[in-house]
């Protein structure tokens, strides 16, 4: 719960940022403020958000405990400490902040030592857990995608303070960006949010999880995409090539991998058991209709030739649309089961007990994904009308409905919609909101 409390007052902050004007589209996509933005949804919301979910999710995955139960806790700090000296350090580079202190250093090390912490413990769960469900594999393949992600942000940030000179060094960090969005966006954030998906959207609609020849398609092509892209890109970089080409083949490849996942989960909607959806299935759907929409926006864009004018629109459909709408569609749903889990599962066949829907309002929530969504798309085309006065105005629809269903998820925690015990009684445990404790059996 201390991850998703972090990880959503990141993107509440990101989005009143788009409000005010910080930050791109109404500064250069170089500048710092741009650069402070970009990190606090990358770093902030998205990597934070996934953390504490795979946290949670990869043990009950692989029926593995997490190899560290303390582990999270001093990943998290090394986490917040270092996006707190990058931010610091990107208004450093443009005179807002005064003084000569090596804060990207700083920060690029604590940053790498918390995603260290991350592949480590969620690594030794995974290698128990062996051999590992599809959904397990997509993670592995995330977390080598962090690992290259944050391993070019320490290479930029050592060389952009003059710490580390070396030639290739110095040619990763001049060239290097795209390699280090790919490896963060379309690999740590894209792939793992993609095994996530699988299973948890089987488990809610009662879908069969079958290994379908497209799921492995999925999974070894997006791993192909990431190879090709950042190893690829990276190579081409070291021998001084253009590396455009390894980047549009890598964008072409990725087309097949997004239409072999799409097609799995149309299939899971297609043979649910579950007819009626609930909010969390139901709100997915903008957010998977929101990748397929960025990867015909990203194909169009490359035929025109305009891949780099309107890079920032594709970017943020995925960011918003994509990651962040299926992030909190999901976590709609997982806060209530914790909660409920945590309150009324000592219960349970000792005493009536609320359903997990009966902590929330599922009619009143739904409003809000409504307008987060028509917000995303909408703000979307005023970036790609490059109307910035619009997108701003379409960023605070965004940011009223990201607080209401914050609101939502604060409601839930602090049992506001249901009886707090069956027959008017207290229930054993009153959630915390912060920390969630679970019985042991």
């Amino acid at each position: 719960m201390s991850y998703f409390a972090a990880a959503l007052v990141a993107l509440l902050a990101a989005e009143t940022m788009m409000v005010l004007g910080f930050g791109f589209p109404s500064a250069p996509v170089e500048a710092p403020a741009t650069l402070v933005l970009v990190h606090v949804v990358a770093l902030g919301w998205l990597s934070l958000l996934l953390c504490g979910a795979l946290f949670q999710f990869v043990p009950v995955l692989v029926a593995r405990p997490l190899h560290d139960n303390h582990l999270p806790f001093a990943t998290l700090c090394c986490l917040l400490a270092g996006l707190v000296l990058l931010l610091c350090g990107f208004l450093q580079l443009d005179g807002t902040l005064e003084g000569d202190w090596p804060l990207l250093p700083a920060a690029g090390s604590l940053l790498a030592l918390g995603f260290v912490l991350v592949l480590y413990n969620l690594g030794r769960t995974l290698w128990a857990g062996r051999p590992l469900p599809l959904p397990a594999r997509f993670f592995v393949a995330g977390l080598c995608g962090v690992a290259a992600a944050a391993s070019l942000g320490l290479i930029f940030a050592f060389v952009l303070t003059g710490l580390a000179t070396a030639p290739p060094l110095a040619d990763l960090a001049a060239s290097g960006l795209p390699l280090h969005i790919v490896a963060g966006v379309g690999g740590w954030l894209t792939l793992s949010a993609m095994g996530v998906s699988y299973r948890l959207l089987a488990m809610f609609i009662l879908a069969p999880e079958d290994r379908r020849w497209t799921s492995i398609a999925a999974l070894w092509g997006g791993i192909g995409v990431l190879l090709l892209a950042v190893g690829g890109g990276a190579g081409a970089v070291l021998l001084n090539a253009d590396p455009t080409p390894v980047f549009v083949a890598a964008a072409l490849l990725a087309v097949p991998v997004l239409a072999a996942y799409g097609h799995d989960v149309i299939r899971l909607y297609a043979k649910r058991k579950r007819r009626k959806l609930e909010t969390n299935s139901l709100m997915a759907a903008p957010a998977l209709i929101s990748l397929a929409l960025a990867a015909a926006l990203l194909l169009a864009l490359l035929a025109l030739g305009q891949m780099p004018r309107f890079a920032g629109a594709v970017l943020y459909l995925l960011a918003f649309g994509w990651l962040s709408g299926l992030g909190l569609s999901q976590l709609y749903k997982i806060v209530a089961f914790v909660t409920w889990l945590e309150c009324y599962g000592p219960l349970l066949g000792r005493a009536p007990t609320p359903r997990v829907q009966d902590l929330v309002v599922e009619s009143r929530a739904r409003k809000w994904f409504y307008l987060y969504f028509g917000a995303v798309w909408f703000g979307t085309v005023a970036l790609l009308a490059e109307q910035a006065l619009v997108f701003r105005g379409l960023a605070l629809l965004l940011l009223l409905a990201t607080a209401g269903l914050v609101v939502e998820f604060v409601r839930t925690r602090r049992l506001a919609d249901v009886a707090i015990g069956p027959q008017g009684q207290d229930v054993p445990h009153r959630p915390r909101l912060l920390c969630a404790l679970v019985a042991q059996p």
